[in-house]
């Protein structure tokens, strides 16, 4: 039996893999590190705002207002007041960050069929299936230390 560990050794390696690979391809576009991610989130949710963001994309609201700024520096992203709350800012892609994205989606749909070969559509179902519970039991710790909590360690020996 595999030990428990090697799953999200396996999780991250292909993590680091894809997220090279990105980081490589999407230079072109001007885009920093990571911030594809964030850019595609928004083209997907136009009008997403920047908390709603940062849980989606499951990072610090800190570290979600320093790519968003970026983004608007760059051009690829505007933000507009919320209409029934001004303290809420709006996030939409513009004209350059719907381009980017649509070059972004082709990656995505590359990197997929990449990773992916010679599964079948039963082993695919099988694997987002698995992934979704693991992200499930996991959020709920990153949600209590998230807000200050700490985690309670298992003994070395369980």
């Amino acid at each position: 039996m595999t030990e428990k560990k090697e799953v999200l050794r396996e999780i991250g390696m292909i993590a680091r893999c894809l997220d090279s690979i990105s980081n490589v391809e999407f230079q072109h576009l001007n885009l920093s590190r990571g911030q594809y991610l964030y850019l595609y989130r928004i083209c997907e949710n136009p009008g997403i705002i920047p908390n709603q963001l940062a849980e989606m994309i499951k990072v610090d609201r800190t570290t979600a207002a320093r790519a968003i700024s970026k983004l608007e520096a760059d051009g690829f992203i505007v933000k507009k007041s919320a209409l029934g709350n001004k303290k809420n800012k709006q996030l939409y892609p513009t004209e350059a960050g719907l381009d980017a994205w649509a070059f972004i989606q082709k990656e995505g749909v590359h990197s997929d069929q990449v990773t992916l070969e010679g599964l079948t559509e039963e082993e695919i179902e099988l694997a987002v299936n698995l992934l979704r519970r693991m992200r499930h039991n996991i959020e709920v710790d990153w949600k209590f230390v998230k807000k200050g909590g700490r985690r309670a360690y298992m003994n070395e020996s369980e």
